[in-house]
């Protein structure tokens, strides 16, 4: 199994970035989320509310796992359930604790006992999916993903307006409002929010004063 940055998992995506980061279709994580073979980390009962569903980067590379499992390797949402069920030992993150293989769209895995190849279900062949690739990939495809057009760097997205936010983030003016309010200097607010340029968090107290 490959070492990976913990520092990750603080990283948090809503539901529409998991499907981009992921490959997974809205309608499969909603419907995983309801039937509880796979749910956000964090979530709220009224899933009504803004952001009541949240992935971290760990929920994202094993949804990724399984993106290549269920969608391209097509192994049956039943057999999936049925590995999860035998890796369940491993606690939630268990699509990762483990390398896992494909072949004929069966999942077989290396034996903890270190006496080879073990069938999770009746299975032949293998393809291995390598975590390191996994997890690459879902770096390059965050950081491609925060990338801000420099002509949105400083301005506000009115697109809501209860809830305007630093345009090309999801960082409201509001969160910025009530640091500033709380006494905090532009520089310990950028320590809060580091993706955040000065321009942004100027633009969240010119707003603020202007309201």
């Amino acid at each position: 199994m490959t070492n990976w940055d913990e520092n990750k998992v603080m990283m948090a995506f809503t539901v529409d970035q998991a499907s981009r980061l992921s490959g997974l279709s809205r309608n499969q994580l909603s419907s995983w989320d309801r039937s509880g073979f796979f749910n956000p980390s964090y979530s709220d009962e009224n899933k009504r509310l803004s952001y009541s569903r949240i992935y971290t980067f760990r929920d994202i590379a094993c949804l990724r796992i399984l993106h290549v499992l269920r969608n391209e390797s097509r192994v049956k949402l039943g057999d999936l359930r049925e590995v999860k069920d035998k890796l369940s030992h491993l606690g939630n993150d268990s699509w990762l604790k483990t390398t896992l293989y494909v072949l004929n769209r069966k999942v077989i895995f290396d034996s903890p006992d270190g006496k080879g190849k073990e069938e999770i279900l009746t299975g032949q062949g293998i393809v291995n999916i390598p975590l390191r690739v996994v997890t690459g990939q879902l770096e390059r495809k965050v950081k491609e993903m925060k990338k801000r057009n420099p002509k949105s760097i400083g301005e506000i997205d009115y697109s809501r307006k209860d809830r305007p936010t630093i345009s090309g983030t999801r960082v409201t003016v509001a969160a910025i409002q009530s640091f500033h309010g709380a006494g905090y200097s532009v520089e310990q607010i950028l320590q809060e929010y580091p993706s955040l340029s000065i321009k942004d968090i100027q633009a969240a107290i010119a707003f603020e004063s202007a309201a």
